[in-house]
């Protein structure tokens, strides 16, 4: 089976919901979205619309689900599958308190068994890809054999796209925080997994900084995620279409970018969203450029207006910053 060389944007809590999504879209038409994680029983059980909905622009996005509970993971993927979702990713890489207390996330590499009758029970209620998230291993449990074991698990289920992130996790003793950064990273670990299963998708995240890099990962598998790097520096994205798809794109200046954002602003603040939850994901759009520090003090003001966003424009515009 062949794969085409992806790039994603990785899901990260409270950063990556519909309205970050849309901006990372103005910037790149081919970058893989993804959405927050969201949990099988909040889907069931809550309020779909905040959960789910998402601008049509958006594709090709991936919704997270989280969840160890084969019946109501199907539910869920089905459910999602209806609202538009091209793709469903089984979250078990992350280590935050709450997945332990429920027992999936990262947990779930424990148990590898689980996890291929979760893909098994979503692949036989959906027709789009359900793909896996996970880490190179968790605590005690992070031998390479054991790994291999996961995959080869994973994979008999009907399995065959997996995003590694290239360190352990470790339950106890570490934060969440401290789980993204103190593990040493393992890439070479990650690319043996895709030579020892040359005919899965294997997807690498973790410590990814730029896209010279994503360049060299993509030698070694099939695609590449990056996370806080791209929250920080959303701009870099404006290589991806190019460098990643060889895709032609009109690339969008910075002001160009914002002047897009401020309309679709307008059209959520009209519909009762507040102007900071969107405004909060664009600190990162001048990272790099000399008025960097007077555009995140204009965002980080008392009152955000979309006059204040206009005279950003023209103050740009008379001061060649690009």
């Amino acid at each position: 089976m062949n794969y085409h060389s992806k790039f994603s944007v990785a899901p990260m809590m409270d950063w990556t919901d519909r309205h970050c999504r849309y901006f990372y879209r103005l910037i790149s038409k081919n970058v893989q979205l993804w959405t927050e994680m969201v949990t099988a029983r909040a889907i069931l059980y809550g309020n779909k619309n905040r959960l789910l909905d998402f601008n049509v622009c958006e594709h090709p996005l991936v919704l997270q689900l989280g969840g160890s509970e084969p019946k109501e993971m199907a539910q869920a993927a089905k459910i999602a599958q209806d609202w538009g979702y091209n793709e469903i990713n089984i979250n078990v890489g992350c280590p935050s308190n709450r997945v332990q207390s429920s027992n999936f996330g990262v947990c779930l590499m424990q148990t590898p068994q689980v996890v291929a009758q979760c893909v098994d029970a979503m692949r036989q209620m959906v027709d789009v890809p359900i793909t896996v998230k996970s880490r190179i291993g968790v605590d005690n449990m992070d031998s390479y054999d054991e790994l291999v074991n996961f995959v080869a698990t994973v994979e008999s289920s009907g399995c065959d796209n997996l995003v590694i992130h290239a360190r352990k996790a470790w339950l106890k003793g570490l934060s969440p925080k401290e789980n993204r950064s103190v593990p040493k990273l393992n890439y070479e670990r990650v690319y043996q997994i895709k030579r020892d299963f040359p005919h899965l998708a294997i997807g690498i995240n973790g410590g990814i900084m730029d896209m010279e890099s994503s360049l060299q990962h993509l030698e070694h598998v099939d695609s590449v995620m990056l996370g806080r790097a791209v929250y920080h520096q959303p701009y870099l994205l404006r290589k991806v279409d190019g460098l990643i798809y060889q895709k032609k794109s009109s690339i969008l200046s910075r002001e160009q970018v914002l002047l897009a954002f401020i309309e679709y602003m307008k059209v959520q603040h009209a519909n009762s969203v507040l102007i900071r939850s969107m405004t909060r994901h664009i600190f990162g759009l001048y990272h790099g450029q000399k008025n960097a520090k007077k555009f995140k003090r204009l965002l980080s003001g008392k009152i955000v207006k979309f006059e204040h966003l206009y005279e950003w424009l023209e103050y740009t515009d008379k001061n060649n910053d690009q």
